[in-house]
């Protein structure tokens, strides 16, 4: 029989793909009401983000890779370079996740915009080596400015609906071992 915390583990990483999979449909969708105006949030990321700093076990590498690689096909980004940023990104916030944990949310949303700032900046840096074609530095800017403000709204929707919150110094899981 399957214990209680790794049912639970793998229940949350299905429930992230479904996420980012209805996120990824409906930006398929052709109604977008952002098409010509401010461009939407980057909300795979956010939850990315979000659940990474929380509970880093329900988003292994393994599926932050698979799901942004996937994106990067379905969207026509360069194949892989977004997933690699990402995937530098949440690997930084996943190795200070106990550090993190008394930080205010203030704080937190500081380093997000700090981090996303870095992201973009990052791939310009290499899309521009690469002599690629690229969006408008204000466009991509607004869009990070975007996440950061629908940041807030997924760290609560993942706590009141899907139970993603941040372990608290001493908290242990079922099993007895800290957290």
């Amino acid at each position: 029989m399957v214990d209680p915390l790794t049912s639970r583990i793998w229940a949350h990483r299905l429930l992230f793909v479904v996420i980012i999979s209805v996120i990824i449909f409906i930006r398929l969708l052709p109604i977008s009401p952002t098409y010509h105006g401010i461009p939407g949030p980057d909300l795979c990321l956010a939850f990315a983000l979000a659940w990474v700093q929380r509970k880093p076990d329900y988003v292994p590498a393994i599926l932050i890779i698979a799901v942004f690689f996937v994106q990067d096909l379905v969207f026509w980004r360069a194949p892989g370079l977004w997933t690699l940023i990402v995937l530098m990104a949440t690997e930084w916030l996943r190795r200070r996740e106990t550090r993190l944990r008394e930080m205010p949310f203030a704080m937190e949303l500081a380093m997000i915009a700090a981090l996303l700032v870095m992201m973009v900046f990052l791939e310009r840096i290499v899309m521009t080596l690469m002599m690629a074609d690229q969006p408008p530095l204000g466009r991509v800017l607004l869009q990070a400015l975007t996440t950061l403000i629908a940041y807030p709204f997924v760290v609560a929707l993942s706590r009141l609906a899907f139970g993603v919150k941040r372990a608290v110094p001493g908290e242990v899981d079922d099993l007895g071992h800290r957290v």
